[in-house]
C-alpha cells in the first residue's frame, strides 16, 4: 500500500459534498451508533483479524517511503481526536511535505479501546500515501467506551505494532517508523494471549508481559506517547510516571486535543532534525494554525533533549516559548 499522493483538493471536494448531502466525515460511526449495541462492529477496513500485515512500501512515486502511525484512544473524553485530525489532514500534510520533513510521508490511523468490556476494542487502518488515510479515519468507529477503571487496551495495539507491520524504512534503511499513541489512561500488565486470539486470529498460547512487548514494539518504531493533559485522567500523575517509565522523555503532555495534529508533524520535524523548535512554531503560522503556545509548551521538553537549547527566559509564564529567536541549536 502507499501509492498515490494526498490532495488537498481532493480532500476539500470531498468536505464539500459532504457539506451539500448532509453526511458527516464519520458516517460509519455514526450509522453504527444507532443501531443496538449488540450488532456494533469493526469496519471491515479496519479490522485487525483480516488485516494480517500493514505494510509501508516504496515505489518508483515514493522510493524513501516513512511509515507513520497514529493509534489513539476512542473511549469516553478521547473520542474528539479523530474528527479533530480529520479536519487538520490538509495542514498535517502542510507542514510535512511543504516544509521538507519528510518527502514521502505514508500514515496509518488506528482505534484503542478496552478489550475487557468493549465490542470495537481495535481498529487498524493502512499505511496511505493519499486522500484513502482520510477515509480509514473516516471509518473509525467512536464506540466511547471503556471500563472506567483507569485501564484501556493500549497493549493489544502495541502488540499489533510490533508483529503485524513490515516497513521498508527500516528493512531498506533501517529507520523505524514513527508510532504515536493517543491516550489518557494506563495499559494492562500483559498482552492477554486470549485477546490475541478472539481479536487479532494469532495462534498465541501464553500472556506476554508488557515490557516485552513494549521492547519488541521499540525496535519497529521510534514510539511517542501524547497524554491530553485537559483530558478527563490527563492530569493524572500516576499516569503519566506509568507512560514515562515506558518511553521516557517521548511522554508528551498536550494541554488541547485540537493541537494534536501540528503536535504530531513538529515531533517529527524535529526528530528528523528538520528544524529546531522556533523554526518549527513559525511553520504553524505559516500554514495558518493558531496554536503556538500550546504546541510550544508541549514539545519544550522534547526540544531540549534533541540537543536544542531552550533559555528560562524563552519560557512565558505559561510555558509558552517566546518566538523567534530564542530557542537555538546548540
Amino acid at each position: 500500500m502507499g501509492s498515490g499522493a494526498w490532495s488537498t483538493n481532493v480532500y476539500s471536494a470531498a468536505k464539500a459534498y459532504r457539506s451539500r448531502t448532509g453526511k458527516s466525515a464519520f458516517a460509519y460511526s455514526d450509522s453504527m451508533s444507532g443501531t443496538n449495541r449488540v450488532d456494533w462492529r469493526v469496519h471491515d477496513s479496519l479490522d485487525p483479524a483480516r488485516a494480517n500485515i500493514r505494510e509501508s512500501r516504496d515505489s518508483d512515486e515514493h522510493p524513501t517511503s516513512q511509515a507513520i502511525s497514529v493509534i489513539f484512544d476512542v473511549t469516553g473524553s478521547m473520542g474528539s481526536i479523530p474528527r479533530t485530525l480529520q479536519t487538520k489532514l490538509p495542514g498535517l500534510f502542510g507542514l510535512l511535505l511543504r516544509k521538507g520533513y519528510l518527502a514521502h510521508p505514508q500514515i496509518m490511523f488506528g482505534g484503542i479501546g478496552d478489550a475487557t468490556c468493549d465490542r470495537v476494542p481495535l481498529q487498524v487502518g493502512q499505511f496511505e500515501s493519499d486522500n484513502r488515510m482520510d477515509d480509514d479515519l473516516g471509518n473509525i468507529f467512536l464506540e466511547g467506551g471503556g471500563g472506567g477503571q483507569r485501564t484501556e487496551s493500549y497493549e493489544l495495539a502495541m502488540y499489533f505494532m510490533a508483529r503485524h507491520t513490515s516497513m521498508d524504512c527500516l528493512e531498506k534503511r533501517g529507520r523505524r517508523g514513527y508510532l504515536f499513541l493517543l491516550g489518557d489512561e494506563m495499559a494492562y500488565g500483559h498482552v492477554k494471549a486470549s485477546e490475541v486470539r478472539d481479536i487479532i486470529g494469532d495462534d498465541v498460547t501464553e500472556d506476554i508481559p508488557l515490557t516485552d512487548i513494549v521492547a519488541e514494539l521499540r525496535t519497529k518504531f521510534e514510539v511517542y506517547f501524547i497524554v491530553p493533559g485537559g483530558a478527563y485522567h490527563g492530569r493524572d500523575q500516576t499516569i503519566t510516571k506509568f507512560w514515562r517509565s515506558l518511553f521516557g522523555q517521548n511522554v508528551i503532555v498536550l494541554d488541547d486535543l485540537a493541537a494534536v495534529c501540528e503536535t504530531i508533524a513538529l515531533t517529527i520535524g524535529l526528530n528528523e532534525e528538520a528544524i529546531d523548535l522556533a523554526e518549527g512554531l513559525e511553520h504553524l503560522t505559516d500554514v495558518g494554525f493558531d496554536s503556538t503556545a500550546v504546541v510550544g509548551k508541549a514539545l519544550a521538553p522534547l526540544a531540549s533533549s534533541r540537543s536544542i537549547a531552550v533559555t528560562s527566559d524563552s519560557l512565558d509564564a505559561g510555558g509558552a516559548l517566546d518566538i523567534p529567536g530564542k530557542a537555538q541549536r546548540l
